[in-house]
């Protein structure tokens, strides 16, 4: 007779398995070395996650659903004013970006590894990119510029930049200097 999984079993591999894919790589890891790691047998891991794909997707949803809810809580309060929450989820991000532990964009970092992925995981971080470069053009686009695919593109290539510089001795002088410049953009704008 089979065994009945613990409750709890397949967060808790999906939990050990993102450990380790944001700390060593995605290609790094192999599936052995996240049973050995969450304790479990190979049939359980095999049956909550087919294959390594099903994995690294559940792995990036839960990335999307952890950044979702970050940038939600940075803006929650916030009038309807699109300079606000833009100077919001920059400064989260920046926060992000220098916290202790941050060795980058799960997103990013999947599609540096996987640059060419048609599957299921690339297509999810494809997706995360492209709504979270929607969701600030829309912002932009509610504010009264002449050209705001320009402004947000300059805000596009800051979030870039704070990303790129996570992993450097001097992330926070960046993070300074990156929501200075989104601050200077937008001061520009809602000064007219």
């Amino acid at each position: 007779m089979a065994r009945t999984a613990a409750p709890g079993s397949r967060e808790r591999i999906l939990r050990t398995a993102g450990e380790l894919f944001y700390r060593h790589g995605i290609r790094a890891v192999g599936m052995n070395q996240v049973i050995e790691a969450a304790g479990c047998g190979k049939n359980l891991l095999y049956t909550h996650f087919p294959s390594k794909d099903d994995l690294v997707a559940a792995y990036l949803r839960g990335c999307r659903r952890e950044r979702e809810r970050a940038a939600g809580a940075a803006t929650e309060g916030l009038p309807d004013d699109p300079a606000a929450r833009l100077r919001a989820l920059v400064a989260e991000i920046a926060d992000t970006a220098t916290g202790p532990d941050f060795r980058g964009c799960a997103f990013r970092l999947y599609l540096a590894e996987f640059p060419g992925d048609a599957g299921e995981p690339g297509r999810l971080a494809r997706d995360y990119l492209r709504d979270t470069r929607a969701e600030i053009d829309a912002l932009v686009a509610r504010l009264d510029v002449a050209d705001p695919g320009r402004l947000a593109d300059r805000i596009w290539l800051v979030v870039e930049g704070l990303y790129a510089s996570a992993a450097r001795p001097d992330a926070a002088a960046a993070a300074r200097t990156a929501t200075g410049l989104v601050e200077d953009l937008l001061a520009d704008v809602t000064a007219r």
